[in-house]
């Protein structure tokens, strides 16, 4: 484990960087400040770039045109790969017809939607269709009824042998500086204790994101896991899931881990990152002049 002071030399060392998105490149009060200087200099370089993410609530045309609109216009949506396309991609090939329920905005069902299959928020489902619903995905923590939905979706599972999908595994998410709130990760895991039944998961940190992404660059150009690094703000997500499947990891202190807690965490969890960095700001100077 390495500290690094400034995070050009982690780009430096590597072709592709992978970013996760809430914690690294924007905050609770928009992007983080000096971020812009990070993408400045990775398209001086000519260097790679993708934001790996557990956000499931909006397409990745949504996100990208969320940066946007703070400022960051480099993004393009295939520079955004989410989870939510592990979800449909799975749903595609298991669930090709009924209804999959869901928790979460109307735009997160953009990763759910199929020419066979309805969607329908848990709000709907009902004694009229509940024997048509042949899944039950938790996309995002926002546009439902906690008390009235998360009910429903255990009763939902309790009645129907069907698949239960977590779109988004993280747990929380900080809320302002000093508070966090819980994200869909850690209702589902609620869910899931109460059902007694074991559910899908996709996103970080499991391999299968990472694998998604590795495979879509390999498809265009000749790479190596050596050539890639992740950069997250959460170890059980960001640095566990890099580490598991044998990239290097840059755990940055602008997120999730607090500065004063990093070496602890470390210890406790015994999750190592191969960096630890402030944060993916490249400082003043990082140009040559």
């Amino acid at each position: 484990m390495q500290r690094i002071d400034n995070f050009k030399s982690i780009i430096d060392r590597y072709e592709i960087i992978f970013f996760d998105a809430f914690g690294v490149l924007k905050n609770y009060e928009g992007l983080v400040p000096g971020i812009e200087k990070t993408f400045e200099y990775l398209t001086k370089q000519g260097k790679e770039y993708y934001i790996v993410t557990n956000d499931a609530s909006r397409s990745p045309a949504e996100l990208a045109a969320s940066y946007h609109k703070k400022g960051l216009t480099v993004i393009d949506p295939e520079r955004i790969i989410s989870s939510g396309m592990l979800t449909k991609e799975y749903l595609d090939l298991k669930v090709k017809d009924g209804i999959v329920a869901f928790l979460g905005t109307p735009e997160s069902a953009h990763y759910i939607e199929n020419n066979g299959r309805h969607t329908l928020p848990v709000s709907e489902v009902d004694s009229t269709n509940i024997d048509k619903v042949n899944a039950l995905v938790f996309m995002d923590d926002e546009g439902f009824n906690w008390f009235e939905d998360i009910n429903k979706a255990v009763n939902i599972l309790r009645k129907r042998p069907i698949p239960a999908i977590v779109a988004n595994t993280d747990y929380a998410y900080p809320l302002t500086a000093n508070d966090i709130a819980v994200a869909i990760g850690g209702i589902a895991n609620m869910v899931e204790s109460i059902v007694g039944k074991e559910f899908i998961r996709f996103g970080k940190p499991d391999s299968q994101m990472f694998m998604f992404a590795y495979d879509m660059i390999r498809e265009r150009r000749g790479i190596s896991k050596k050539d890639i690094v992740m950069v997250g703000d959460t170890l059980f997500t960001d640095i566990m899931g890099g580490n598991k499947f044998g990239l290097d990891t840059v755990l940055v202190l602008s997120g999730n881990t607090l500065p004063g807690d990093a070496e602890s965490n470390i210890h406790s969890t015994g999750i190592v990152p191969t960096y630890i960095c402030q944060s993916a700001v490249v400082e003043d100077g990082g140009f040559g002049f």
